[in-house]
């Protein structure tokens, strides 16, 4: 089912109105993630087919290479800097909204952490949360526990 995510970035110069199918929500704990939140993690809410309109502003983009060696584009606000989304260059099925950017974010748990090799020693876990100690090969366990979710 379509949904709708609405969200700004913190100064508030661009907001943003994003359709599509949410497929997951996780937490990455790689030292990029940290480095890029200025905190232990950064979360990723998975999109597909989605649709992106911006009610105001616009966005830069920074493009960086994955371990894996694929480009990423990081779309981010130009006045103070607040990542919105991220998206694999060449590819336009999924887009990953940086949840704390949304309107809403009381329903946001994450179904699973990557990167936990690198995660800091004192977040703890709870326990039957999926885990990876780098990037899993496949997100389709994430993304079935997403749909499997109360």
């Amino acid at each position: 089912m379509r949904q709708v995510f609405e969200g700004h970035c913190q100064c508030g110069a661009v907001v943003y109105r994003v359709t599509g199918v949410a497929a997951t929500l996780f937490a990455c704990h790689c030292t990029e993630c940290q480095r890029q939140s200025s905190s232990a993690f950064g979360m990723a809410l998975w999109v597909k087919e989605p649709v992106v309109e911006l009610a105001s502003g616009a966005v830069k983009e920074w493009i960086r290479t994955m371990p894996s060696g694929r480009k990423m584009s990081c779309q981010f606000c130009p006045d103070c800097g607040t990542r919105l989304f991220h998206t694999t260059v060449g590819q336009t099925q999924l887009l990953s909204i940086k949840p704390g950017t949304l309107r809403d974010t009381r329903g946001l748990k994450p179904v699973g952490h990557i990167w936990v090799g690198s995660k800091q020693t004192w977040f703890d876990i709870e326990d039957g949360t999926l885990q990876y100690p780098g990037n899993p090969e496949s997100f389709d366990d994430l993304m079935r526990a997403w749909s499997e979710r109360p």
